[in-house]
């Protein structure tokens, strides 16, 4: 059975869109996700959706390669955050034909944080996207168990988004993961990383935003982590390794977390 794989953007994050599309392909990737909105003022975000001559150039790679834009990334839900003023971003995710808008819990009222979800995915069914939220250890939904709750309470649609760094490194459970309904699970993030317990805050955000490790190469039990989830599933790849990406480049990079998700999932 196959499953597409998508390089979410943060495994090269200082590529622009066209660049990172024609890496993606030329590593074997099916898919790519796109950060548009910068998460940390350390990462840049390329906001296509305020640049028509990249959005251009990055839709002329998508069909140079035939590459896909799997997603786009990434809301960080916030106590003033406006849904509304959300709508070219959203505009942008359609013209690439992406398919799940990535958001990340980051407002302590969580009846306010399901009510902006599912005033986001009104917004975004319209424009043929879902909306997945995305669980981390440092927020205040910190498991799949915590991420059931506020989905549960947005609205049927709302999908989850299991990270295999986050998952591990939080009280999520392999039974819950395997429980999911299928509309909650669309896709998956896929990485490694040392195992270490027990983690900083500050552990925690470095492992997520600068250094992990490519499928294979650290701790984290990634066999019982697909396992739990259907064959079919898609993954998006999302290694960042910024001292090896400066050292080898982003190339290098692309490949080895290709050539590792390969081996992992006994493709090569």
């Amino acid at each position: 059975m196959t499953r597409r794989l998508s390089l979410a953007h943060l495994t090269a994050i200082d590529l622009p869109p066209p660049d990172l599309i024609r890496a993606a392909a030329d590593a074997g990737f099916d898919d790519v996700g796109l950060r548009l909105i910068r998460v940390t003022e350390t990462s840049p975000g390329y906001p296509l959706m305020d640049d028509p001559a990249m959005m251009c150039a990055t839709r002329g790679a998508l069909r140079e390669t035939g590459i896909g834009a799997h997603d786009i990334e990434f809301v960080k839900i916030e106590p003033d955050t406006d849904i509304a003023a959300l709508d070219r971003f959203l505009d942008a995710g359609a013209e690439l034909g992406a398919k799940e808008v990535i958001t990340a819990p980051y407002d302590a009222d969580l009846s306010r944080l399901a009510d902006r979800l599912a005033e986001l995915e009104e917004r975004a069914v319209g424009r043929g996207l879902g909306v997945v939220l995305e669980f981390f250890p440092w927020t205040v939904v910190p498991s799949l168990e915590a991420a059931i709750k506020v989905v549960t309470a947005a609205g049927p649609k709302i999908g989850i988004l299991p990270d295999s760094l986050h998952f591990d490194r939080s009280d999520s459970q392999l039974e819950t993961l395997a429980a999911l309904q299928p509309e909650r699970l669309r896709f998956a993030h896929l990485c490694d990383a040392p195992v270490h317990p027990p983690y900083s805050t500050e552990d925690l955000l470095f492992a997520g935003r600068a250094e992990r490790l490519p499928p294979g190469e650290g701790g984290i039990n990634l066999t019982a982590f697909l396992d739990a989830m259907p064959p079919d599933l898609p993954l998006a790849v999302e290694v960042p390794m910024t001292q090896r990406a400066s050292e080898r480049g982003p190339a290098s990079v692309i490949a080895d977390v290709m050539t590792g998700t390969r081996r992992l999932l006994g493709l090569s």
